[in-house]
């Protein structure tokens, strides 16, 4: 989506940025990985493939993408922000009949950073972008079976069973956004910023570059 390409949005543990062309060779190296293609239920792709992928990801009316930072990286100019890179967050509105409706994805890649309440936050951040910017009321998730841990994290976000696919081994959870859900998500978004990403990528440049006279 367009929308979303000059947004960075700043939490407490993470940042979100929009994927862009810098970000897809070390995306490419993690969806090489058959336990992340299983996880994703997606196909390999070559890497030219993977920059096609990004470019209709950034122009799709219907998909919005971020990539998930590690922030305390992302603090130090001197990691290249491919360096900070840990997953991805997306929403994708999937009936053209109802744009108030969409499905959300994240993957934390990076194994070290799973079980420390990234996805939790991602979720939080990513809902209260789609609620506030995108008009969405209707979020649904497709998870392994198996995947205890993050079925068990949507439902605190109030996500109830909506189907089980014992072909696929996943289950479909949704949520309405009422005000109990507004309460839970914005209750404190003390926590999140909305910054230009462009002008935030500039500075943490030039505050990599040597001092010369």
């Amino acid at each position: 989506m367009r929308i979303n390409e000059d947004i960075l949005l700043e939490g407490q543990k993470v940042v979100l940025v929009p994927y862009n062309a810098d970000h897809v060779p070390r995306y490419h190296q993690w969806m090489s990985s058959p336990d992340l293609q299983k996880l994703t239920a997606s196909e390999p792709l070559t890497l030219e493939q993977e920059y096609d992928m990004q470019k209709s990801w950034k122009e799709d009316n219907d998909k919005c993408t971020f990539i998930v930072l590690d922030k305390q990286k992302w603090a130090d100019p001197s990691i290249p922000e491919e360096g900070c890179m840990v997953g991805d967050v997306n929403i994708f509105l999937t009936d053209p009949s109802d744009p108030t409706l969409a499905e959300l994805e994240i993957m934390i890649a990076v194994p070290c950073y799973r079980g420390k309440g990234l996805g939790k936050e991602v979720t939080r951040m990513m809902m209260c972008y789609g609620i506030s910017m995108l008009g969405i009321k209707k979020f649904e998730v497709k998870i392994g079976l198996d995947n205890k841990t993050s079925i068990a994290m949507f439902k605190k976000f109030h996500f109830k069973e909506l189907t089980v696919s014992e072909v696929f081994q996943e289950v479909t959870l949704g949520v309405t956004v009422n005000e109990n859900v507004r309460k839970v998500l914005f209750g404190n978004m003390d926590f999140m910023l909305q910054r230009e990403y462009g002008k935030a990528r500039d500075s943490r440049q030039a505050a990599n570059q040597p001092f010369s006279l």
